[in-house]
């Protein structure tokens, strides 16, 4: 398979810029697998498309303000650090720009100095491992000198840091937000729990895949990253016992998608008790052991997660659909506006 195969026309003005301050106000595309059939409503008809006894799976990670801008102490040059994955302690998995200024024994210092790194290896697309040193609470330091890491094409300043949080958070540790995610209100999920509806949590950490684009003609040359993972028994009986009542289960995302499919494939289709770290790559061909649906908003041109909704919507029914999106202005990208495959 061809990288161009997932490519589409996207104008610039349809990547929201800010989120819509009502959550689940967006706008929601439901395509419907097997006939490729578009229904377009709002995100809180949702309700419409569950059922009682459907198990709901949503990633309950929490972003870290994890983008720290500072100044290298030998020379006072300008470095930005994206915190990606805690190795142990207080060493961490960093991607740094510009990385060739920043050399093994290198210090970075952040804000008043309350904050330092200092590299300790150096690795290929910009990554470096960095020793973190301060005194106190890492955590309560973060919330001082860090943003939320926004991704690239997102210019606009984020006015309201919670925004970009699911107001389920939970797990500390994402470089990125689980977006599908963002669009829940505890209202609404208060109202689909009350329809007999399973709502389960799993945790998956987003990690340096979401910055990176897929740069392979051809897709299986494609090197994913790994993303921790955890799912806990109770969650893992749930969604068994789900699967034996002919439920459906429905991720909230593709990050809560790659969890489940995960174990899912681990354990010939059965659910576990489980945690660890993921590569799972998700394109057509790949037979679903996890899911049956799946909540998603609009993603970029080529990336691998417009290869994951192609495996399981078909590319042409999903192409044909963000054509439609992009005639019917529909908002793209992590601020965007919602699909669900059913």
């Amino acid at each position: 398979m061809k990288l161009e195969e997932f490519d589409y026309y996207l104008p610039e003005e349809l990547i929201a810029q800010t989120p819509l301050m009502k959550r689940d106000e967006a706008r929601l595309m439901v395509l419907d697998k097997e006939t490729g059939d578009i229904e377009h409503k709002k995100f809180y008809d949702i309700c419409s498309y569950l059922k009682k006894g459907d198990t709901l799976v949503l990633n309950d990670t929490k972003v870290l303000p994890a983008r720290l801008i500072g100044i290298k102490e030998e020379t006072g040059a300008t470095i930005e650090v994206l915190l990606l994955k805690n190795i142990e302690g207080d060493t961490w998995e960093c991607l740094t720009k510009p990385a060739r200024r920043i050399k093994v024994g290198t210090i970075v210092s952040f804000g008043d100095g309350s904050l330092k790194c200092e590299c300790l290896e150096e690795r290929k697309e910009g990554i470096r491992i960095f020793k973190m040193i301060y005194s106190g609470i890492f955590l309560e330091i973060l919330e001082k000198l860090g943003t939320m890491p926004l991704p690239p094409y997102i210019h606009e300043e984020l006015k309201d840091q919670n925004m970009y949080q699911t107001v389920y958070a939970k797990e500390v540790g994402s470089a990125a937000a689980p977006t599908a995610g963002l669009h829940f209100t505890k209202e609404l999920l208060k109202k689909i729990e009350d329809m007999g509806v399973n709502i389960c949590y799993v945790t998956l950490h987003v990690g340096l895949g979401t910055f990176r684009p897929v740069e392979a003609e051809n897709i299986l040359d494609h090197h994913m990253h790994s993303e921790y993972y955890i799912m806990n028994k109770e969650v893992a009986d749930k969604l068994n016992d789900t699967r034996k009542n002919n439920g459906r289960i429905i991720a909230v995302g593709t990050t809560s998608t790659r969890v489940l499919e995960t174990i899912a494939s681990n354990n010939n289709g059965v659910f576990k008790e489980e945690s660890g770290n993921t590569k799972i790559f998700i394109y057509p061909g790949y037979e679903f052991k996890g899911i049956d649906c799946l909540i998603t908003n609009f993603h970029l041109p080529k990336s691998t997660l417009v290869m994951l909704v192609s495996a399981l919507a078909g590319r042409e029914n999903i192409l044909n659909a963000y054509s439609i999106a992009v005639k019917e202005k529909y908002r793209f990208f992590s601020f965007g506006d919602a699909m669900f495959i059913k």
